[in-house]
């Protein structure tokens, strides 16, 4: 890469946006073969470098935990999650939403486990404080204990499994750390007491303040590079912590740490300057990425440096949607050039391509559809569905 164009403290050219482009896609591991090495080792340092990989529900095609760490891991097999979990490298918790986290950073999620034992959470306030007593009386005499042990208990009239308070109860010792995920099959869950899922020796020490926003801090800076104070505190709420977080932001602008990048929509965001002058290669190659990626999920960002307004449509109506429901945004080289409609279907072992549409702009199309059925086919054996149907790409030409 050439010396950075982006000067100290600030610049307000969006020209620059190549740069700080290559730099996010390297942060983020997407930028090289094998960031992070191959196999379960390789999953391990990815979640550590990425802080978090959001979990999902949604099956349309492989589940987005799955998908993030498959882009980025050669050799990734969804059974390495559960290994990792049971050897007490990762664990189960909340980042801005479910997640895979590194089990080194357990202590920060103490202070969000702390304010739900407190009642300051409108979503878990509602447990039966009966019904959890006697969930932990059964997980430490029974050991661990799945949901489906819940639904099997409704069918007994009066029984307190039942799917209402019941689930909250068990929800909310979840959420307030007395019991963690210790094993998944498919997205159902074993919980057990978080004594015997944590490693002995792990630090229990409440961060402060300080602390939790450095720690935000330079989980975002090493895994994005380039991110915004909107970013730093996403689906964060309080006074004290965007105050704090401000006042560390401003301390390394200061010491030349982190320059300021103006976007041309006006977006302020941050640069890690060493991270930005370090010399990076770039594959030119396609990628499938996940709608809940870790790089497109902060969507003003996103717009302002790949200059690509995406959403997934799967929670708009189906009439207003424009690029389907399920729509896999492509990254080429160091853009994102379009996004991918696809559905598994497992029972025939067939990925379908449903959609395709291109980005306006350049795009030699000779060199791009190639690389991009290549990607699709390897994309659809991840799936376990080596049949690829991909007529709508042959359709675009």
């Amino acid at each position: 890469m050439q010396a950075s164009p982006i000067g100290p403290h600030a610049v307000r050219d969006a020209s620059t946006t190549s740069p700080l482009r290559r730099l996010a896609l390297h942060s983020q591991g997407l930028a090289s073969a094998q960031p992070f090495g191959a196999g379960q080792a390789g999953t391990r340092r990815a979640i550590e470098h990425l802080g978090y990989v959001q979990i999902d529900t949604l099956s349309v095609v492989e589940r987005a935990h799955h998908h993030v760490l498959w882009n980025r891991v050669p050799g990734y097999d969804p059974a390495h999650l559960n290994r990792l979990v049971g050897d007490r490298q990762i664990f189960e918790y909340w980042y801005h939403a479910a997640a895979y986290l590194p089990m080194r950073d357990y202590r920060y999620a103490l202070p969000r486990m702390l304010s739900i034992r407190n009642g300051e959470s409108r979503y878990f306030s509602g447990g039966d404080q009966r019904l959890m007593k006697q969930i932990l009386a059964r997980v430490r005499a029974d050991g661990p204990l799945r949901m489906r042990h819940l639904e099997r208990a409704t069918e007994e009239k009066g029984s307190w499994w039942n799917q209402g308070p019941g689930r909250r109860a068990f929800e909310t010792l979840f959420m307030r750390g007395d019991l963690m995920v210790c094993e998944r099959n498919g997205m159902e869950k074993s919980y057990d007491l978080a004594e015997r899922c944590l490693p002995a020796g792990i630090d229990l020490s409440v961060p402060t303040l300080r602390e939790y926003a450095t720690h935000l801090l330079e989980t975002t800076r090493r895994s994005h590079g380039v991110f915004t104070l909107k970013q730093l505190l996403h689906l964060r709420s309080g006074k004290e912590l965007r105050d704090g977080m401000r006042a560390i932001v401003d301390e390394r602008v200061d010491a030349g740490l982190l320059n300021v990048w103006k976007g041309k929509d006006g977006l302020t965001a941050y640069v890690d300057v060493a991270a930005l002058e370090q010399p990076s290669r770039l594959r030119r190659e396609v990628r499938i990425l996940s709608p809940f990626d870790n790089l497109v999920i902060h969507r003003d960002r996103l717009g302002a440096l790949f200059a690509f307004d995406y959403r997934v449509e799967c929670y708009v109506a189906a009439d207003k949607r424009v690029h389907g429901y399920f729509c896999l945004p492509i990254l080429f080289g160091d853009r994102l050039v379009g996004r991918v409609d696809c559905k598994a279907h497992r029972g025939e072992q067939r990925l379908e391509v449903l959609r395709l549409h291109l980005e306006d702009g350049a795009l030699d199309r000779d060199q791009f559809l190639p690389a991009l059925r290549t990607a699709l086919q390897r994309f659809a054996v991840f799936n376990r569905c080596p049949d690829l149907d991909a007529r709508a790409v042959d359709r675009i030409r």
